[in-house]
């Protein structure tokens, strides 16, 4: 038995937030941003949107891409670092609001390596037997945990979910994965509050350390695409769709380009979306799958690397 992606479906809040709508609230420019990051705008959850209606949304698209009901799937595994209440998980609420009666339901907190960790954990159970169809969703409101005053970390962020159907194959879909972390690395990217006895201790913000986080990630990304491939048997040449984690278009650039894959090859959505972290590697899938350049057959290499540290790659043979 094996697991193979079959459809996407995605969904980004009404707001948009664009550069020059930032230079009004920090001290930043357009130019700044482009420059440094490749973003020009990101969308922005309404106060009445939580996580779980992002994911919602991205399912049932999915859902009706796949030709599915929602009587189909029994196993929903959400990525996400922004739940909708400490507990229960997310994806236990998004279980109830699409009304799936008989499935497993549980969340993955792997940060911005999210959805590459989901897809990792998905693939087995599916491919065990235990499993017949999954609707992996990475899904964020990161604008809820940014401190709209430090323009090295509030310019780089956005809100959106995207979805994916996982479904059991007798044809190899996903042909490997390799997820790994590093939690020494904790400190260059966090958000290190907490709530205790009913008040918040330290900051509830997003940290980082954007020099140490770009020199890692290149390497850990390059690093796990390489294991990913010799896993599979195959090679950078093989690939025909690279989707990246959408951090920072120079961190993509320069993976693309250590990997030896042409950059016409990656999927490329963090102009217009932003850093979505656990969704923003769904949120491309579906963008490739819906302008066509996704095509039932092509090896598509999907990498991310976050907080924590984490990171994963897998590898996978589309529909």
């Amino acid at each position: 038995m094996y697991a193979t992606l079959i459809a996407t479906g995605s969904y980004l809040p009404e707001k948009i937030l664009t550069n020059k709508d930032l230079e009004s609230m920090v001290d930043t420019s357009d130019e700044w941003i482009r420059t440094r990051s490749g973003i020009e705008q990101r969308h922005i959850a309404a106060e009445h949107e939580t996580t779980s209606d992002l994911a919602v949304n991205a399912a049932k698209r999915a859902l009706t891409n796949a030709g599915l009901q929602t009587s189909d799937i029994d196993l929903i595994v959400v990525a996400t670092t922004t739940p909708d209440v400490i507990f229960p998980s997310t994806a236990c609420i998004v279980q109830d609001k699409l009304g799936i009666k008989n499935a497993a339901a549980f969340d993955i907190q792997a940060v911005c390596s999210g959805f590459v960790y989901a897809l990792s954990i998905v693939d087995k159970m599916i491919a065990s037997g235990a499993h017949n169809r999954a609707l992996v969703i990475g899904a964020e409101t990161y604008s809820r945990i940014l401190n709209w005053k430090d323009r090295a970390t509030c310019v780089l962020f956005g809100d959106g979910a995207g979805a994916v159907i996982v479904t059991r194959s007798d044809k190899p879909g996903i042909l490997a994965s390799k997820i790994q972390s590093d939690g020494s690395r904790r400190n260059i990217l966090n958000v290190p509050g907490q709530v205790r006895n009913g008040a918040i201790y330290g900051d509830p913000t997003v940290h980082m350390d954007g020099q140490a986080v770009f020199k890692f990630a290149v390497g850990a990304m390059v690093d796990i695409c390489n294991a990913t491939q010799a896993a599979a048997g195959v090679t950078s040449a093989d690939i025909d769709w690279l989707v990246p984690h959408q951090a920072n278009v120079r961190i993509i650039d320069a993976t693309a380009k250590k990997l030896g894959v042409p950059l016409e090859k990656s999927i490329v959505t963090v102009s217009k979306h932003g850093n979505t972290s656990a969704a923003s590697i769904p949120l491309a899938l579906d963008v490739a799958f819906r302008d066509g350049r996704l095509k039932p057959g092509n090896l598509v290499q999907m990498v991310g690397v976050g907080g924590g540290f984490t990171w994963g790659s897998v590898l996978a043979r589309w529909g």
